[in-house]
């Protein structure tokens, strides 16, 4: 069947440049979508997106629609004719639904009798019928939070909609999709070429828009913003301090990129970095720029999307522009520092964390005392870690932090340096929120991570305390990016730490606040399944997960160890069968409500099966005892050399014995057999 490429383009003004890929990813998507339900075969669709259009390009697209056999059963034939053999209602009322007589119906027998059928070839239709709905339904389906309408128009889109062009190879499809006729007209660049360009294949559009000033492809451009953007950082001897979220902003935010280098006044360097590096970046999509020792240079680079002939008139610009916002920075930070932090403690009582759970300056003590007590289980300085968590939201009173809300923490940690505060104490306030999203950094040391813990569980407790769980997707207080927080701290430094028991003394912190009474075991069980959301992301298998979950282990690093020990069993070539005997055991164990004794009676053991496996599981449970707790993966890994015995025991004894005295004593065998494995996990769950 013929095939060809096809091109499909929506013209519109500017586009929200952080929806920018989201949105033509689920053009993709959903073009692929509508493709398949209409049996359009094709080998591959892809999108490309600047700020003034969404694209897609689908490869080797079938012309038409393949022609296919409809298959319509009728009524049964019991019923589709009476007693004198002749054509009942129900059967004429079917056959004039499929345009035939009673008479040229087929049979479909089956072994419940037979029904009439008719066969029907329905002949295919071409994609020059089909595609204007597939898009159109397609475009509707894209993720619009608020779309707008505009003139006089009902239709409503992300942005106004100019040009619609639907290409199949060289010829246009004909039709109208967002109330434009489909034309073979692309928008150029707004700027060096605002007339429209014609194209005459789909092959074309890259060069076509090309000509007009326009990079189309996404990852094109986003490569050619990056390349320059170093290129033109190592000609001024710095390093870019660069941003994947901002180039991926500033790739959507032009068509035709042109970098170039602006300077400040190198006064504004004496105002922290981190405010500077924020208010150029967020407020004006600059990348500064740094020397070689990572220190901040009173220099930046932008991306235009103009090629202007008079560049220096354009750097001007840009200049003229973040002076301003440079200047209010550092007129904060200067106000900021007539103040000392722990002067604005007070002001945090104006400041509500949660009706029910009181003030910042409630949470800031909670936080302190927390602090503390985590502190003195890491054996850490808990003055320091007190000191550190009353001081960690003040900054949050500051006007650095008011103004630009991203730099809190580390304007705190400035602060406390230019206060005189230990820098323990110091570094606090800025590490209290890390990890601050998946991959970021954690706390440094162990005062930092005693308030980053305290902060977290502050939290989690408060909430759940008052009955406000997360719920689908609502989650207001970013609890679960708090529990995954506080688990990579505790897992990833090794920090011997018991969730119930910090989740017990920051209950007791609250007071009367809580209303909740399982608080704690809500708390604990959310902290759990956070802990299978984060170990599926590192592919860990789903059934060794459970099989520590089913222990509940209430210290993370301990969890982690034994979920480490328990892929590594799984890949053991005993591990399938020995798994399949702990199910069988407990399975034994559970039938039977009895008094099973602690200890083996070996004046009871008769078979020499029995006695081999007896043998051996007081061997290792006397190892194993010696060992202590951990050293969970060199357990498992001698446990899998008694798959053997097990199954020797299996073969040739009789548990349930008829003399009351032995099965009770094999019982009590199987039971300790079966302890040794659940000390470390449950391995009966595993596949």
């Amino acid at each position: 069947m013929t095939t060809e490429n096809l091109l499909i383009e929506i013209g519109t003004e500017e586009l929200p440049p952080k929806s920018l890929r989201t949105l033509a990813e689920a053009f993709a998507a959903n073009i692929k979508t509508e493709l398949t339900a209409l049996e359009l075969e094709n080998t591959d669709v892809t999108w490309y997106a600047s700020p003034r259009r969404l694209g897609i390009k689908v490869a080797n697209l079938v012309a038409r629609q393949a022609d296919k056999i409809v298959e319509k059963r009728g009524p049964a034939v019991k019923a589709a004719f009476d007693t004198d053999g002749n054509a009942t209602k129900a059967a004429q009322g079917w056959a004039r639904g499929c345009g035939i007589d009673v008479a040229d119906a087929e049979r479909y027998e089956t072994e419940k009798g037979a029904w009439l059928l008719h066969k029907a070839k329905v002949a295919g239709k071409g994609v020059d019928a089909l595609l204007p709905d597939a898009i159109s339904k397609a475009l509707a389906k894209l993720p619009i939070s608020k779309p707008m309408r505009w003139g006089n128009s009902k239709i409503q889109f992300i942005r106004p909609v100019h040009t619609v062009t639907v290409m199949f190879g060289s010829n246009l499809i004909q039709g109208n999709i967002l109330g434009k006729d489909i034309k073979n007209e692309l928008q150029g660049h707004r700027f060096h070429h605002p007339e429209r360009v014609s194209i005459s294949h789909a092959d074309e559009v890259e060069s076509v828009l090309k000509s007009a000033y326009v990079i189309a492809d996404y990852e094109e451009r986003k490569a050619l913003v990056r390349g320059q953007i170093e290129s033109v950082a190592a000609k001024n001897n710095a390093v870019v301090a660069m941003d994947e979220a901002l180039l991926e902003e500033v790739t959507s935010l032009v068509e035709w990129p042109v970098t170039l280098v602006a300077t400040f006044e190198a006064s504004f360097l004496d105002v922290p970095s981190e405010a500077l590096i924020y208010t150029m970046k967020d407020d004006q999509k600059y990348f500064p720029l740094l020397d070689q020792d990572g220190n901040l240079l009173n220099k930046f680079l932008f991306v235009s999307n103009i090629e202007s002939k008079n560049p220096e008139q354009v750097i001007k610009g840009n200049e003229k522009v973040v002076r301003p916002r440079l200047a209010d920075a550092q007129f904060f930070f200067e106000t900021d520092k007539k103040y000392t932090l722990e002067s604005r403690l007070e002001s945090l009582d104006t400041v509500l964390f949660q009706k029910q759970l009181g003030t910042l300056k409630d949470k800031s003590i909670r936080i302190s005392e927390l602090a503390a007590f985590i502190a003195t289980k890491l054996g850490a300085d808990e003055t320091k870690a007190a000191r550190a968590g009353l001081l960690s939201k003040t900054d949050l009173m500051t006007e650095m932090v008011m103004e630009f809300t991203d730099v809190q923490g580390v304007m705190g940690m400035h602060y406390a340096r230019f206060d005189g505060e230990d820098e323990l104490v110091a570094v606090a306030q800025n590490e209290q929120y890390m990890p601050r999203f998946s991959g970021d950094n954690l706390p440094s040391n162990e005062i930092s991570q005693a308030v980053a813990l305290a902060d977290k569980f502050d939290s989690l407790v408060g909430i759940f305390g008052i009955g406000q769980a997360p719920k689908g997707d609502k989650d207001p207080f970013a609890l679960r990016r708090a529990a995954i927080g506080a688990l990579r701290i505790m897992v990833e430094k090794e920090l011997e730490l018991d969730i119930l028991e910090i989740v017990a003394k920051s209950q007791e912190l609250f007071t009367d606040k809580l209303t909740n009474e399982n608080v704690a075991q809500d708390v604990f069980d959310f902290m759990l399944g956070r802990f299978r959301a984060w170990y599926q992301d590192q592919n860990i298998a789903v059934d060794v997960i459970q099989a520590v979950l089913a222990r509940r282990p209430s210290y993370p690093v301990d969890f982690d160890r034994r979920v480490k020990a328990v892929s590594h069993f799984r890949s053991l070539d005993s591990a399938e069968a020995l798994a399949a005997a702990n199910k069988r055991v407990g399975n034994i164990l559970a039938k039977n409500d009895l008094v099973i004794a602690n200890k083996i009676d070996e004046t009871l053991l008769s078979e020499d099966a029995e006695k081999a496996l007896a043998e051996t599981v007081l061997s290792f449970k006397a190892k194993f005892e010696q060992l202590g707790q951990g050293s969970y993966t060199n357990k498992l890994t001698q446990l899998a050399d008694i798959r053997e015995t097990v199954d020797t025991f299996f073969d040739n004894v009789m548990v349930m014995s008829d003399d009351e005295a032995v099965k009770l004593n094999r019982l009590a065998l199987l039971n300790q057999l079966r302890n040794l494995f659940l000390d470390i996990a449950d391995i009966s769950v595993l596949q």
